[in-house]
C-alpha cells in the first residue's frame, strides 16, 4: 500500500527565513529517506509562475485592485494544487511549500482589508478540502525582515516586488494576521 504524502507549509512575512528553513527541512527529510517536492506560492507550475510574475514582479502603471489580486492568487493556487501538489501527495511524496492560504488570509485579508468570508469561499472552491498537515510560522521584527527581503532582491539583481514596496502599516496588519492565525489554528507551530 502506498503511504500518502504529507503537506507542510512555511508561512511568515517578508525576510523571516522561510527559504533557509525550507531548504533545511527538505534536506533533513531526504536524509531520512523521504521523497520531497519543494514548491512555492504563488507559483510552482509554469502557468502559476506566469501569474506570480504578473502579480509580484511586473510593475503596472495602474494599481492592481485588491479583489483582482485575490482572484489571481487563487487562480495560481488552483493550477498549483491540481497539476503539482495533489499528484505529488497521491504518489506518496511530501510537499514542502513556501506559503499557502494562510498567506492569503494575512496579506489579502488583514493587509488589504478584504473580507475573510470571501477568502473562505474561494478556499472551499479551489482547495476542496486540501489543507496542510503542518504549518511552520516564522516571525521576525518587521524592520529586520524587510531589510533582509530588500537586500536579497538587490543582491540578486531583482526589482523589489509589489509587496516589498508596501508601507510599514501594511506589514503590521499582515503580521497581525499571521499572529491571529497562529492563535486560531491547531496546525501552526
Amino acid at each position: 500500500m502506498i503511504q500518502p504524502g504529507r503537506f507542510i507549509t512555511f508561512e511568515g512575512g517578508e525576510g523571516v527565513g522561510k527559504s533557509t528553513n525550507i531548504q533545511f527541512c527538505a534536506e533533513w527529510l531526504r536524509s531520512h529517506g523521504v521523497e520531497v517536492l519543494v514548491t512555492r506560492e504563488p507559483g510552482g507550475t509554469p502557468v502559476a509562475e506566469t501569474i506570480r510574475n504578473q502579480l509580484l514582479k511586473a510593475h503596472h502603471s495602474e494599481p492592481v485592485d485588491p479583489m483582482a489580486e485575490l482572484l489571481l492568487v487563487f487562480a495560481a493556487r488552483a493550477q498549483h494544487i491540481n497539476t503539482l501538489i495533489k499528484p505529488a501527495l497521491i504518489a506518496g511524496k511530501w510537499v514542502v511549500c513556501d506559503r499557502f492560504t494562510d498567506s492569503t488570509v494575512a496579506y489579502q485579508g488583514f493587509g488589504r482589508g478584504l473580507p475573510q468570508a470571501w477568502i473562505e469561499e474561494l478556499k472551499l472552491l479551489v482547495q476542496r478540502g486540501l489543507e496542510p498537515d503542518c504549518t511552520f510560522l516564522l516571525d521576525a521584527p518587521l524592520g529586520i525582515g524587510m531589510a533582509r527581503a530588500r537586500g536579497r532582491a538587490i543582491s540578486n539583481g531583482d526589482v523589489i516586488d509589489r509587496f516589498e514596496q508596501e508601507q510599514q502599516e501594511f506589514f503590521e496588519r499582515v503580521q497581525q494576521g499571521f499572529h491571529w492565525l497562529a492563535q486560531h489554528n491547531w496546525r501552526m507551530r
